[in-house]
């Protein structure tokens, strides 16, 4: 019992590991536009000097003195962290509603005219009308990102189950699976195909949204930082904090979103023929 207990938690160790291999093996085809964005950078540099676009290495070097500076560190997690929350509250309501609704006709009839209201708007409107409501800090933040973000991760999760594959639902109920049954292994996996996207694509909003909060509230963060790099006229320090800021968006998806899809997307790896990946 316990050698059988053993062997499949290492064959579930391995498959994870060959999974995180594969995803990090994947990872140069990013790289490679990394370098090509470097490459146009330096191009730009050249042909309009240093005070319009700085060299790209000494943006690095400005990012790397910026982030030996435990206070400026303290203040990059801040801005990271409320970025997260924001859009941790935005993902739950976005999608529980979204699933709800893919269920219900007329729920997503009546939902609509307001969500395309909420995408209309931009986000600096809702900045100020949060600044309003809420005051100057955290809770005008969070608030805009969850404006922000959640009609994003709302119309994925509708397009997930509306898309699905009625047949499946039909065969599971045929083998007298329940409502519940029927959700978790038939409709909510192949929702995951649309929501996943609107997670990436909420995300870098939700990063977005808490550095320009930031700097119209002058709220301690990246944004309120930046603010004070363009007012000194330092374009490598405004540059050095957005590449911080990306960079931080880089590390939460691929750190975080990528290797939860991973896991939450198994079943792909069955579907797939021998020697065939993305």
């Amino acid at each position: 019992m316990i050698a059988s207990i053993c062997k499949r938690s290492a064959a579930a160790g391995l498959d994870r590991l060959g999974r995180s291999l594969g995803f990090l093996w994947g990872g140069w085809a990013g790289l490679a536009a990394v370098f090509l964005l470097a490459a146009v950078w330096q191009a730009g540099h050249e042909a309009y000097g240093a005070f319009v676009l700085p060299r790209p290495e000494e943006t690095l070097r400005a990012a790397w003195a910026i982030l030996q500076r435990p206070d400026y560190r303290a203040i990059v997690a801040l801005s990271l962290l409320r970025a997260l929350e924001g859009f941790a509250m935005a993902s739950i309501l976005g999608v529980l509603l979204g699933l709800a609704s893919g269920y219900s006709p007329a729920s997503l009839r009546l939902a609509r005219p307001l969500l395309t209201l909420m995408l209309g708007v931009p986000p600096i409107a809702w900045i100020v009308l949060a600044m309003i409501w809420f005051g100057i800090g955290q809770g005008t933040i969070l608030a805009t990102i969850v404006i922000a973000v959640a009609p994003v991760l709302f119309v994925g999760a509708v397009e997930g189950v509306a898309q699905r594959d009625r047949g499946l639902d039909i065969l599971c109920q045929a083998f007298g699976a329940g409502p519940f049954r029927r959700f978790w292994a038939s409709a909510c996996p192949q929702a995951m195909q649309q929501i996943f996207p609107a997670l990436a694509l909420g995300l870098g909003v939700a990063v977005k949204v808490a550095v320009m909060a930031e700097l119209l509230t002058h709220t301690v963060g990246i944004g309120r930082l930046l603010a004070t790099a363009r007012a000194n006229l330092d374009i490598t320090e405004a540059l050095a904090w957005v590449l911080i800021a990306v960079a931080g968006l880089i590390l939460l998806e691929y750190g975080v979103l990528h290797p939860l899809r991973a896991e939450a997307e198994r079943w792909r790896d069955a579907s797939r023929a021998w020697g065939v990946r993305r």
